[in-house]
């Protein structure tokens, strides 16, 4: 395999320290209805809410959170509202990715003067919770990076924001935190975005897959993994790459109208139980052919799992010098096949499933094949 691993060593002097993703919010046509659906079918408790009820005019906003998770659904109330623009165009999707940071005035200033465009500049928000500040600037796309401050502030989630009080509230499925987030950039534009991450934001490559590694008889891409200092915030970016049919990341790029989020990859400690009730609850995910379980031990080595429940479910395997790791892809959650979910369980390996690649990505053909944009 040509995988290329970058030394995964501290920088020096991290300019931009990350304590984690703070929140994801997706601009969505219904978000009352949006809401609805990730608290039935993937567990999310109902946190924070925004609207006309707390003095907010011309968007309605629902915070869903589980464990380290927060959702953030917004919609706008009125016909002229820009934010109609976004969804007009891309259909549901991520607009934001916001970093919990312990300095947001500095995260901003430190990656101006390296060359992002501004979002929002700093501003300090204030309740009876105490000050959140907060900042922002672009990354690829439409797509922004809010940078959150909380050290001063202990309301439900910023101000602005109400406790979201409701009687419906359905199980947790045992989603943990955020493993990473995937964007999906246009033809020879990876490099580019790799070097704003690296410049503006401080971040290193570590992993980088080519067109030879993640290709099919049909369509390829290429992939390279961005990572800040600490490794907490990961951000994979592929592109399309030549092929005899329509590649996912093209299928994306024509759907979407733009770069964004691809998708969300999100960690559980028992990824068998939280598949089986994510598939109770009407979660679709892509289905690889039953031969993959064919002397799977003999490929990854010994598992802890036994290889049944994981045939059952549509479950894969992959391994690396640090362990393995259990990994799963839902269908896309909306009728535009663009955004969809990974449900990740890391054993030690801290790759992304480079052994998969080829069984996933003819699942995802397939689906494409279905829709007719092979």
């Amino acid at each position: 395999m040509r995988t290329q691993t970058i030394e995964n060593q501290a920088l020096s002097t991290d300019f931009l320290p990350l304590k984690g993703t703070d929140y994801i919010e997706l601009y969505v046509g219904n978000a009352k209805q949006a809401a609805h659906y990730y608290k039935t079918a993937f567990g999310f408790q109902s946190l924070a809410y925004a609207g006309p009820e707390t003095g907010v005019r011309d968007y309605a906003s629902y915070v869903l959170a589980q464990n380290k998770i927060r959702l953030v659904l917004t919609t706008p109330l009125r016909s002229n509202h820009p934010m109609n623009d976004h969804i007009r165009k891309h259909g549901d999707g991520v607009k934001i990715l916001a970093l919990w940071v312990d300095d947001a005035y500095d995260a901003y200033k430190q990656t101006i003067s390296r060359g992002a465009k501004s979002y929002m500049e700093p501003k300090t928000l204030g309740d009876e919770g105490g000050e959140l500040r907060m900042s922002g600037i672009y990354t690829y796309g439409e797509t922004v990076h809010l940078f959150v401050e909380r050290k001063n502030y202990t309301g439900p989630f910023m101000p602005g924001y109400v406790k979201w009080e409701s009687a419906y509230n359905p199980e947790p499925l045992g989603l943990l935190h955020v493993d990473h987030c995937v964007g999906n950039v246009g033809w020879n534009q990876m490099n580019k975005w790799v070097k704003f991450y690296e410049d503006v934001m401080g971040f290193r490559n570590i992993l980088t897959f080519d067109d030879k590694q993640i290709s099919t008889e049909y369509s390829a891409l290429m992939s390279k993994v961005m990572s800040n200092g600490n490794g907490y915030v990961k951000f994979p970016i592929n592109e399309p790459a030549k092929g005899k049919k329509k590649s996912q990341i093209e299928e994306y790029l024509d759907f979407y109208g733009d770069e964004g989020v691809q998708h969300i990859a999100i960690a559980t400690g028992d990824i068998i139980d939280t598949v089986t009730k994510l598939q109770h609850r009407g979660v679709e995910f892509l289905k690889v052919p039953a031969t993959y379980y064919d002397h799977l031990e003999v490929r990854v080595g010994k598992i802890d799992e036994a290889v049944g429940p994981l045939k059952r479910l549509g479950i894969l395997v992959d391994r690396d010098d640090e362990g393995y790791l259990l990994q799963i892809f839902t269908k896309p959650v909306e009728d535009r096949p663009t955004l969809f979910f990974e449900i990740i369980q890391r054993k030690g390996a801290q790759s992304f499933g480079a052994g998969n690649f080829k069984a996933l990505f003819e699942a995802l053909e397939r689906e494409q094949d279905a829709r007719g944009n092979l």
